[in-house]
């Protein structure tokens, strides 16, 4: 049976650029609809937290506030209803064997931008997915984890094609002149080599083992990328 190892952040606040405090969480549709997808294909995906923590799903997510209508919010909040126990009960990122998943998903939400993206365990995790060339993917803002993945000779997916949250969305969002920092510049500036679509069009990039999806309307899509990259 094929493994995935689903990394969620456990944030339930972002420190925004004037120093206030955001709500955040998960995105409900990122988790919901790729957990599902990658559960239909037959994969046993087990999520796992900072310090185990129980993750917080993002309100807005669930919201016509979010620009989530109101009937693909309850059929979100339905599927999560049905992973609780999950959900309540994550592996500790400390306590990964990376050897024991065949792949690495990262969901986003912007909460990635406060616990994942400098996280030391998320950075060994995907060190070893790397030198083990496993698929990793990552999602809308769950690419800000891709930072953490830094070795001696610098970031390990410099030069790699890639897509993510966009500034253009962020914008329209509202929220450009207010987060921490840009996850689109912040890739570019790493190194990376940005592919963007139309603000909320589904887009993929994959670049042999690393996956990514611009943002929750690539959900499915995304998973079903790593579909085919494991049965290839």
């Amino acid at each position: 049976m094929t493994n995935v190892l689903m990394i969620i952040s456990a944030a339930d606040k972002l420190t925004m650029a004037d120093g206030t405090s955001h709500a955040t969480g998960y995105w409900a549709e990122e988790v919901a609809a790729s957990h599902e997808t990658l559960v239909q294909a037959g994969f046993t995906v087990e999520i796992a937290t900072p310090d185990g923590a129980t993750p917080t799903v993002d309100q807005l997510s669930l919201s016509t506030d979010g620009g989530v209508s109101p009937e693909h919010a309850a059929r979100f909040r339905t599927y999560l209803d049905g992973i609780q126990g999950d959900l309540q009960a994550p592996k500790p990122l400390a306590a990964v064997e990376p050897s024991t998943f065949d792949a690495v998903y990262i969901p986003g939400g912007h909460a990635p931008m406060a616990d994942l993206a400098g996280s030391e365990e998320v950075g060994r995790i995907l060190a070893a997915a790397e030198e083990a060339s496993k698929p990793v993917v990552a999602l809308c803002h769950g690419v800000a984890a891709l930072l953490s993945a830094r070795n001696d000779s610098g970031w390990l997916y410099e030069g790699r094609r890639m897509t993510g949250f966009t500034d253009e969305e962020e914008q329209q969002g509202g929220y450009r002149d207010q987060i921490p920092f840009s996850v689109e510049a912040s890739l570019r500036d790493a190194g990376g080599v940005l592919e963007t679509g139309a603000a909320w069009s589904d887009k993929v990039v994959v670049d042999g083992t690393l996956i990514t999806g611009q943002n929750p309307q690539s959900s499915i899509s995304t998973a079903k990328a790593l579909i085919s990259a494991l049965a290839g």
